[in-house]
């Protein structure tokens, strides 16, 4: 077994080179060893690995000792929903995410849709499958199959409330598992004039990278809207629990500027709460929520962290610049077509379109994360905590370092020779001038 298919929050490899059903069995016989389930949900994607994968996943389960539950082919939202809604002690959804197709993988979560990451038991399921000893148990589980879609479909399509107004959206699903979310729109007829793009799921990931992080995928997304005179662009990543917007001139909206806006339209419903928003977001982010009497909270990257912290601080919602949106109507983790109903609120509320509710709050201007490959990663940030220390500095995630007009983080990878640096400043020039600084030092 390759132990490098053991990441920070999930497991993720090449099939079957990296991670193939003998794997498959064996972390399914460790996950039961370490978390003592009694009942587990086991849902997945589309690639032509699931099917074997689960069936060698589940097989491991019920070998042994637990029961599982068959979710069917449902999108990883659909799979916490579970979590949160049935009796069920863990939820898994086998899925590679965004990754090409030859990749599959697995997110493990805990009743509520707690996820278990590298230090919440990801690493000791590692170390139980990698030593391969499993002893027997007296009743093996049974398997039974159970559809969350119909209750999953109804619960979020409640939160719309755009009825008196017109809209025409293009969706990109990348022929993944956004697909199974469009059952969301299609209730609404009257209201919604979809054009989809890349909707195919016979040719399940067939055509550009399922990540709209990476804007280049949104080429086509951005052209389809300027063409219809959509009021609104929606890209889907590979498992659906990130989704990117496109504007209706075309333009791609930053990620942490959608948690601004979707946190002024949840103020209105929740005035007074918390909302977490990650530390590598637009100052403006901070601002909006307080502006609308929330609670701003700075939080660090990565699902496992926000969904802690959420709990720990009753957070309702948090956004990241990745494009994962997190709601306590979805036991804290990722809803995927949630953000889209509530920006179509916001919209039909104020009368305004995408972009005039971006200008409002589009304050600043960012860079955007930018890689470097680093070998010696602690040298270059002990570098800069000494070159920056005049700034007001806090180590909640990397190196974040503030000033009055302009602000950077730097934050090392967990799995490569890489430093991420985010830099955001109130002018073009000063963001040029202190991205060259930053860069010649890191890169130096």
């Amino acid at each position: 077994m390759n132990k490098a298919i053991f990441k920070a929050y999930d497991i993720r490899g090449i099939y079957p080179s990296e991670l193939d059903e003998a794997t498959a069995y064996a972390i399914g016989r460790a996950m039961v060893l370490h978390l003592n389930p009694t009942t587990v949900g086991v849902g997945r994607d589309v690639r032509s690995s699931s099917p074997s994968l689960f069936e060698e996943f589940t097989r491991g389960v019920m070998d042994g000792g637990a029961n599982v539950i068959d979710l069917g082919i449902i999108t990883t939202p659909m799979v916490y929903f579970a979590a949160g809604r049935l009796d069920i002690d863990a939820a898994v959804s086998i899925t590679a995410s965004h990754n090409p197709p030859q990749y599959n993988g697995m997110k493990i979560a805990l009743r509520g849709a707690l996820p278990v990451g590298e230090h919440t038991g990801l690493s000791d399921i590692r170390d139980i499958a990698l030593a391969g000893e499993f002893p027997p148990v007296d009743v093996r589980g049974s398997l039974q199959k159970e559809d969350i879609k119909p209750a999953y479909y109804g619960y979020f399509a409640s939160f719309a409330s755009f009825e008196d107004k017109q809209f025409s959206l293009v969706i990109d699903t990348a022929n993944a598992m956004g697909v199974y979310e469009l059952p969301i729109y299609e209730q609404f007829p009257e209201q919604l004039s979809l054009t989809y793009l890349y909707n195919d799921i016979d040719n399940a990931f067939n055509c550009h990278e399922a990540n709209p992080l990476n804007v280049e995928t949104l080429e086509e997304l951005q052209a389809k809207v300027r063409e219809t005179g959509a009021h609104m662009g929606i890209a889907y990543d590979g498992d659906a629990d990130r989704i990117g917007f496109v504007d209706e001139l075309g333009q791609v909206i930053p990620m942490d500027l959608i948690t601004g806006l979707l946190a002024r339209t949840i103020l209105e419903r929740r005035p007074g709460t918390t909302i977490l928003y990650d530390l590598r977001s637009s100052r403006a982010v901070k601002e909006i929520i307080e502006e609308h009497g929330g609670i701003a909270m700075e939080c660090k990257v990565g699902h496992a962290n926000i969904k802690r912290q959420m709990r720990e601080t009753g957070a309702i919602f948090a956004g990241e610049l990745s494009g994962h949106y997190y709601f306590e109507e979805n036991s804290c983790a990722e809803a995927g077509t949630l953000p889209a109903l509530l920006l179509l609120n916001l919209m039909a509320e104020t009368d305004k379109s995408l972009s005039e509710l971006v200008s409002e709050i589009k304050r600043y201007h960012h860079s955007g994360e930018i890689n470097s490959e680093v070998e010696e990663k602690d040298r270059v940030l002990a570098e800069l905590r000494e070159k920056y220390a005049d700034g007001a500095q806090h180590d909640l995630d990397g190196l974040k370092v503030s000033y009055p007009t302009w602000w950077f983080n730097v934050r090392a990878s967990n799995t490569e020779p890489l430093l991420r640096l985010n830099l955001e400043a109130e002018t073009p020039e000063q963001l040029e001038e202190k991205t060259a600084e930053l860069l010649a030092i890191i890169r130096g």
